[in-house]
């Protein structure tokens, strides 16, 4: 299959996921696959909540949304420009994938097949559900796929490289067991941002899309703001109460209700809105329903840190106060291009002999 055959059934999986906004969305004539797949991706994301607590159709919708603006044509094309695909010789790649977020690992997935690789494919007991039906998807419309992608459930053998995504704790794991591989391996990282006090009540509606998207369960989610020196968070909290029905969510209420009373018992000092708490903690990784913060006096000492801690930080959030930093509200919606840990993927399975 060549690249551009590749790219174009891409595409269609990018119109056809296109269609899920929410789960009354009727379906569209011109997409493939629609006469057997739509109903079922229907279901699929209905059932979603009931195979993992965090999944809600609202969720996985979003995931699917995200991912059809990205399968275009131009962003495909754009992407792949820069890389030299020709005379590379098939190796099998094992994908051990996490499951935080729905189609957390599809990237690996797009990119292991995109550069003409076979996939062999460990899901996470988290998300089991949306990446093979996407495959099954795939190989309809595109049958050449069949020999391609394979999923596995127990030990991964025979294969050439790794790509794994898993906690500090499993990545010292990965990077025993797979010692003898090429390998890329992804641990913890958190993401901030950066607030000078100037930003507008629009900009920090955004904000909160960064820290409540996917219930701030993703490496891309805010977990820590940077703020001046006795910054007001009133205007934070304001902008925030839009993404006040989070707390109706049993797992998200739980976690807030958990984590509040640990705070409290403790004696630290929390500021609160009844759906979000946040702490000074010089820490990143806040737990869920919480956000961390840190006062600054100087901006370039916060500049600093962050380039020196950088292997800690997935994102940064900013109004352009930092090289690389993300508009707000954007974390969640990475370009093809943007790649997890600022590891590129597409080069490291082009270098797979």
């Amino acid at each position: 299959m060549t690249l551009e055959t590749k790219k174009s059934k891409f595409v269609e999986l990018g119109k056809f996921l296109s269609q899920f906004s929410s789960i009354e969305n009727p379906s569209k004539n011109d997409v493939l696959g629609n006469d057997l797949f739509f109903d079922e991706c229907l279901n699929l994301i209905a059932l979603s909540q009931s195979h993992n607590g965090w999944y809600t159709p609202e969720q996985v919708c979003f995931a699917f949304q995200s991912w059809a603006k990205a399968l275009t044509q131009e962003k495909l094309d754009q992407w792949l420009s820069a890389y030299d695909f020709t005379d590379r010789q098939p190796k099998t790649i094992a994908l051990i994938l996490a499951g935080n977020i729905p189609l957390v690992g599809f990237h690996d997935f797009l990119s292991v097949l995109i550069s003409g690789h076979n996939v062999l494919v460990k899901t996470s007991s988290n998300d089991q559900h949306l990446l093979p039906f996407i495959a099954k998807y795939l190989i309809h419309i595109a049958p050449e796929f069949k020999d391609k992608i394979t999923f596995v459930e127990g030990k991964l053998e025979n294969f050439d490289a790794v790509i794994a995504t898993g906690s500090n704790n499993t990545a010292r794991y990965f990077e025993y067991y797979f010692k003898d591989k090429p390998s890329i391996i992804r641990k913890n990282r958190n993401s901030v941002a950066l607030l000078t006090g100037e930003e507008s009540r629009e900009q920090l509606e955004a904000l909160g899309e960064d820290i409540f998207r996917y219930f701030g369960l993703g490496c891309r989610n805010v977990s820590k703001l940077f703020v001046p020196k006795n910054y007001s968070f009133d205007a934070f909290f304001e902008a925030i109460f839009k993404y006040k029905e989070v707390i109706e969510y049993e797992k998200y209420a739980n976690n807030y209700d958990y984590n509040k009373a640990v705070f409290l018992m403790s004696n630290f000092k929390l500021l609160d809105n009844g759906f979000l708490t946040i702490k000074e903690d010089n820490g990143y990784s806040s737990p869920i329903s919480s956000t961390f913060y840190e006062f600054y006096e100087d901006i370039d000492d916060v500049v600093k840190r962050l380039q020196d801690e950088e292997d800690k930080i997935q994102c940064i959030v900013s109004n352009n106060l930092i090289s690389n930093s993300i508009p707000f509200g954007q974390t969640q919606s990475p370009e093809l291009w943007d790649y997890a840990d600022n590891v590129d993927t597409i080069s490291f399975l082009l270098t797979i002999k």
